[in-house]
Parts: C-alpha cells; sequence; structure tokens
C-alpha cells in the first residue's frame, strides 16, 4: 500500500507540473512569432505595406496628419508609431463614431491604405505573449506576473542542464545526435545540444524576465521608472487662442536641434489644454529601443520642458530602454530578428523534447514500480 501511494503522489507531482509546461511552452511559441510580427504583418496584411516603387522621400508626418483630417474632419489625432521603412506609418485617432481607430498611411504617397478600429496583429502578438490577454488593474495584470515569472522557470532550466550535462562544453567541438539508437536517445541529445548551443539565449531571456518582473512589481506599488510629462503652468494658457502657437512640425524640429540624427517613431499630442507634445525615437544608437531619446514640449510657449536620452538615464531607465532590444532582438535589424526567431523555435523545441523525455522516465518509474508490486504480492 505504501509504494502505491507513493507511486500515486509521484504521478500527481508531475501531471500538476503539467500546466507550468504547457504555459512556458506556449509562452515561447508566442515569443518567436512577435520577434517577427512586423515582417508577418507586412507579408500577410497588404494595406499595411509602405510600397514605394518610385522611391519618393517619406513625407513630413504633419502632411500625413492632414490626410486622416481630411478624410475624417471631426478626427482627433491622438498620437502616431513611425515603423520599420517597409511599413506603414499608424495615425491613431477618435471620432464621434470611432472611439478609436488607426488610419494606416503610405509615408511615401501620402495614401491611407486603411482605417483599422480593431487590435492590430502586431499590437495582438505583444499582448498575448506580454501578458496572456488578461486584464489589467490597479497597476498591475496578473498574465504579466505569469509571464515573467517564467524567467525563474527559465533560468533553473538553464542551471540544473549545465549541472545535469557533464561536460557540456564538448558539444561545442563534438556535437552528438544518434539516430540509430532509438527515440529516447535521440530526443536527449537533441534536448542537450539544443541546450549547448542556446545558453547565451537562455540567459539573455532569464535576464530580461528578471527585469520584467521587477518592472511588475514597480508598476505594481507605483514606483515610476519614468518622469510624468508636467502640465502646462496655468500662466502660460492664452486667453484668446485655442489652437496651440507650435506646430508638430515645429515641434518636431525642436527635437531635432536637440539630437543630431534624431528619427521620430512615437509621438503623443496634448490631451487636453494643459497637455503637451511628447515626442519619442532613436538615433541608431545600438542595443537602446525606439523611445530613447525623447523630448516635451509646451505647445503655447515652444519650450523645451524635458529631455532624455541614454546619457541622461538613471540606472534603472537604462534596464528599461535596453531590456526590449535584447528580448525581442532588435538591436542589429532583421537579421538578428532572425536569429532570435531561431533560436525560440530551438527554445519551444526544447519545451517540447522535454516534455517527452519526462514522460518517458515517468512511463519508466511506473513501470518498474509496477513490477516490484506484482513482485512483492507474489512473494506474500
Amino acid at each position: 500500500m505504501a509504494n502505491v501511494s507513493k507511486r500515486f503522489w509521484f504521478q500527481l507531482h508531475g501531471w500538476f507540473s503539467l500546466p507550468v509546461w504547457v504555459l512556458f511552452c506556449f509562452i515561447c511559441i508566442t515569443g518567436t512569432l512577435s520577434v517577427v510580427s512586423h515582417e508577418l504583418t507586412w507579408l500577410t496584411n497588404p494595406a499595411a505595406r509602405a510600397s514605394n516603387p518610385n522611391n519618393l522621400p517619406a513625407k513630413p508626418i504633419d502632411e500625413l496628419i492632414a490626410a486622416v483630417e481630411q478624410l475624417h474632419p471631426t478626427a482627433d489625432i491622438t498620437s502616431v508609431l513611425v515603423y520599420e521603412p517597409y511599413l506603414v506609418n499608424a495615425i491613431i485617432f477618435t471620432d464621434h463614431n470611432k472611439p478609436q481607430a488607426i488610419a494606416y498611411v503610405n509615408q511615401y504617397t501620402g495614401q491611407i491604405q486603411a482605417v483599422n478600429q480593431g487590435i492590430t496583429f502586431i499590437g495582438f502578438m505583444r499582448a498575448l505573449h506580454g501578458w496572456l490577454l488578461l486584464p489589467w488593474q490597479s497597476g498591475y495584470s496578473v498574465g504579466y506576473y505569469l509571464v515573467s515569472a517564467m524567467a525563474i522557470v527559465m533560468f533553473g532550466a538553464l542551471a540544473t542542464g549545465l549541472i545535469i550535462y557533464k561536460n557540456f562544453w564538448r558539444a561545442f567541438t563534438q556535437p552528438k545526435l544518434r539516430f540509430n539508437q532509438g527515440k529516447k536517445t535521440l530526443l536527449k541529445d537533441l534536448h542537450s545540444l539544443a541546450g549547448v548551443w542556446s545558453m547565451w539565449f537562455l540567459l539573455i531571456m532569464s535576464l530580461t524576465g528578471f527585469w520584467y518582473l521587477t518592472q511588475a512589481i514597480m508598476w505594481h506599488n507605483e514606483i515610476d521608472i519614468e518622469e510624468h510629462s508636467p502640465l502646462v503652468s496655468a500662466a502660460d494658457l492664452p486667453t484668446s487662442k485655442t489652437v496651440p502657437a507650435i506646430s508638430l512640425s515645429q515641434a518636431l524640429q525642436l527635437t531635432k536641434q536637440q539630437f543630431t540624427d534624431f528619427e521620430p517613431h512615437y509621438i503623443m499630442f496634448p490631451e487636453h489644454s494643459r497637455g503637451m507634445y511628447s515626442i519619442s525615437g532613436s538615433n541608431n544608437t545600438i542595443f537602446y529601443d525606439n523611445y530613447a531619446f525623447s523630448t516635451t514640449i509646451n505647445p503655447w510657449t515652444g519650450e523645451l520642458v524635458q529631455t532624455k536620452s541614454p546619457e541622461s538615464m538613471s540606472a534603472l531607465q537604462t534596464i528599461s530602454h535596453i531590456a526590449d532590444p535584447l528580448h525581442y532582438g532588435t538591436i542589429g535589424g532583421i537579421w538578428t530578428k532572425l536569429v532570435w526567431f531561431v533560436f525560440g523555435v530551438i527554445l519551444s523545441g526544447m519545451s517540447i523534447t522535454g516534455f517527452m523525455m519526462w514522460r518517458s522516465k515517468l512511463a519508466k518509474i511506473t513501470k518498474a514500480q509496477l513490477l516490484t508490486t506484482d513482485y512483492i504480492q507474489e512473494a506474500q
């Protein structure tokens, strides 16, 4: 009876671990797809492609906004997203019959190629991978905690795997794949070889995952990493003007004067009369994301209220702006994204082969325990 009870608890422990494996595998797969979500969007959605057969230069952003306002005269433009050169600019607006809409505007021709009122594929994949589409409330999401906590699982798997795999470094110079010694041996070789060659990738995913977990805790406890944009002083508000004195093009020009080779990637318009322009972008600085350089500009006076760049960042802000490029492989453009995609596929495969090996071992142990139990019963 004692042996049966022990077997039962061992099996129950294994099946309780199954949801963790399923979640980990799901996160690996969605993360792998998120890495190339921009490229998949270009491949599957013709309206999102910024075709430029005549090699035209990109139009100023305010011209693209004017095109949207011409089509939707009552639209209230809230923000602009600038992606890679092969994708259209996304101009986000609200209207009386559109609570939130995204206009896909070709930055070379000025043509509005589509107006989307739902979530984009890029946004969907980021939300699915980042917080499992679970809701946010009071500054936190249970899904975000679950996903970032997988960093502990990943780092634990890396550390214990290197302990179990003796002389693992030989896999670099003497890789071993035995195809003629059965399924179990082949699975073990595939899993071990993939793990050794993916050590650097597992370490990067673990470290960035630990940061996301730390970030989640800080958000939950209302600890700010980035400064909030200040409000326009009441003294700066005009008594008669209803249109800001500083246009978007002027605000962009001020930002480009502040940062050499600045390329805008996100523009947020003032939300109300005391709001400010918030402009974020990059200047080809490696390892930093597309929002590492930013300005906050008073729309009534043209004053440069806040600036941010890698040189002025705190330690936490620096980590915040290098985590995503390392996690999603955007540090070197399409080529590093392809490398991250390949190793993401490998990591997803490792989670599957690891589970298959666990199931095989569980079946073997169970069979051995059954034989032992039968032998004891016969002896009695």
